[in-house]
């Protein structure tokens, strides 16, 4: 058993550990950098001498159960440029004071499952391997810059405000997962910006209380693993999966947090790029609910349809979607079920024929980011039913007409009654064909007034050289021919010509063929109209 000298440290403590003990009780950064950042690089394979070493287990005892803070200061771990030896394990421990450590080297795996903490920051830290399942924070769990080489784990974790692991660099696990984060709950913001994982990212049923940010992130999904996993993801307010501006030279002090976020600009600056955010490796959303939007500006997923991937939001709930990042080549995207009142895309971002699925897919206003001709919405639903179903149609007509696109929406239902006529048996195609020549399925009503005109004059101009006798003599109006040649086209009303003269011949051939046309005409304008009327 370590007995404690008079003033409180350990007998088998190593002078740097007699350092770090000492800070700890006044709270202040115990520092062993050596000033040269070639050899404080953490990710470096240069080897750190022994001098820079504290034994984990002497870290956990400052932790767990450490000395009391001098008289008018208040512990707390700050180290920097430290190698931390062995495992340290904080299993189910309870961690009073603030812990932060920056530029630090960890030899094992850091083992915080069930531990609780006020605060943890760990700053470009290159660890093994982070096991931290239902961690329990009070206030902040920093990350950022770090490398983990075996994958974190923060399964139901609680971060009691916010989750910041922008810029991390994460290997996958033996099963493939970079980040596994299945249950976890944070109170206010989770910071992802710019970070790279080689393995899947799962979120599965996680909650975030305010915004949830990968801009400029690039994740790559492992063998036979999505690059984010995230079904029942809830966030409250947005998920962003945008660009972020990248400075090409460091220009943060060492240590420094760049104050709200990683490189989020509204505009260029000198020297910045802009980086994208990027997904290779399919990503599940499925019933998602965000609480203001879901933002792919500039987002790029690199899919295989090899490997069936999908970008899926399956019964995601949002208010707004801004679907405007670049077309995915290859693979699928799927909103079928999902519930958007405002959808905001460009025509260039959806995939072609065979990519897309929308079944059941509800939203109710169009935002088109750019130019987005009627033509390609059009080709846009199509992409989405290679065979043929009349909802997405349907959907998009309703959404036009409530936003005073009527004559959109018209061609809309034309464009469906026209996809749905391929489908038909021969005889009810034909019967299309004629419909859709003569009056366009009732849609374009004027077509059918110009048919009547022209076939109303060519009858007057044929019966004009017809005198026929009167069936009978004495009971028969004057002969007209342009009356009667109109009252042979409208079936219904009787404009008293028809029935009182006897045609034969030639003549009879024309008034049957007038009737017939009649007829269709006026069996083509009711269809449409009785269509209009059950959309009104």
């Amino acid at each position: 058993m370590t007995e404690p000298h008079d003033d409180d440290v350990p007998d088998d403590l190593t002078p740097s550990e007699v350092g770090m003990w000492q800070a700890f009780r006044i709270g202040a950064t115990y520092d062993l950098s050596t000033g040269n950042a070639m050899l404080d690089d953490p990710f470096s394979p240069r080897v750190w001498p022994p001098e820079r070493s504290v034994r984990a287990d002497k870290v956990a005892l400052l932790l767990l159960d450490g000395p009391p803070a001098l008289a008018g200061r208040v512990s707390a771990l700050k180290l920097r440029g430290v190698h931390v030896t062995g495992t340290l394990d904080l299993a189910g421990g309870t961690v009073g004071p603030y812990v932060e450590l920056h530029g630090c080297r960890f030899e094992n795996e850091v083992v915080l499952p069930e531990s609780r903490f006020t605060t943890l920051r760990m700053v470009k830290c290159a660890i093994p391997r982070l096991e931290a399942a239902r961690l329990h924070t009070e206030g902040d769990l920093h990350l950022p810059r770090c490398r983990v080489d075996r994958g974190v784990r923060l399964t139901d974790a609680q971060i009691g405000t916010d989750l910041l692991i922008s810029q991390i660099h994460v290997g996958p696990d033996r099963r493939g997962r970079a980040i596994v984060a299945d249950g976890m709950s944070v109170a206010q913001d989770l910071q992802a910006e710019l970070i790279e994982t080689h393995g899947e990212f799962s979120l599965r049923g996680a909650k975030v209380g305010v915004s949830l940010s990968l801009r400029g992130s690039r994740l790559r999904g492992a063998e036979g693993r999505r690059a984010l996993n995230a079904p029942q993801l809830t966030v409250e307010r947005t998920l962003y999966m945008t660009y972020a501006w990248v400075s090409d030279r460091t220009g943060n002090a060492a240590g420094a947090t760049p104050p709200g976020g990683l490189a989020n600009f509204n505009t260029p600056m000198r020297g910045t790029r802009v980086q994208p955010f990027e997904c290779r490796g399919g990503v599940r959303l499925d019933d998602g609910r965000f609480g203001d939007a879901v933002d792919f500006h500039h987002a790029r997923f690199l899919l295989s349809s090899e490997r069936r991937e999908e970008l899926s939001l399956r019964r995601i709930v949002t208010p707004e979607l801004r679907f405007n990042g670049e077309r995915p080549e290859e693979g699928r995207v799927v909103l079928n079920g999902a519930k958007v009142v405002t959808l905001i895309d460009l025509s260039t971002s959806w995939p072609g024929p065979g990519g897309l699925a929308m079944g059941g897919f509800v939203y109710e206003n169009l935002v088109p980011y750019g130019h987005f001709p009627l033509t390609r919405r059009l080709e846009w639903v199509a992409a989405a039913t290679p065979e043929f179903a009349p909802e997405p149609y349907e959907r998009l007509a309703t959404v036009l007409r409530n936003c005073g696109e009527d004559a959109d929406a018209r061609e809309v239902l034309l464009a469906k009654q026209r996809r749905r006529r391929e489908t038909l048996p021969l005889a009810a195609k034909m019967w299309g064909y004629l419909q859709d020549w003569t009056v366009a399925y009732g849609y374009r009503p004027g077509r059918a007034a110009l048919w009547m005109a022209v076939l109303w004059a060519a009858g007057a101009l044929a019966f004009s050289r017809c005198d026929p006798p009167a069936i009978k003599p004495g009971e028969h109006p004057n002969w007209n021919a342009a009356l009667y040649a109109l009252d042979l086209l409208l079936p219904v009303i009787n404009l008293n010509q028809d029935g009182y003269w006897r045609v034969e011949g030639v003549w009879q051939w024309a008034s049957t063929v007038l009737i017939l046309l009649g007829w269709i005409l006026a069996t083509t304008v009711a269809a449409g109209a009785s269509r209009l009327l059950r959309r009104s």
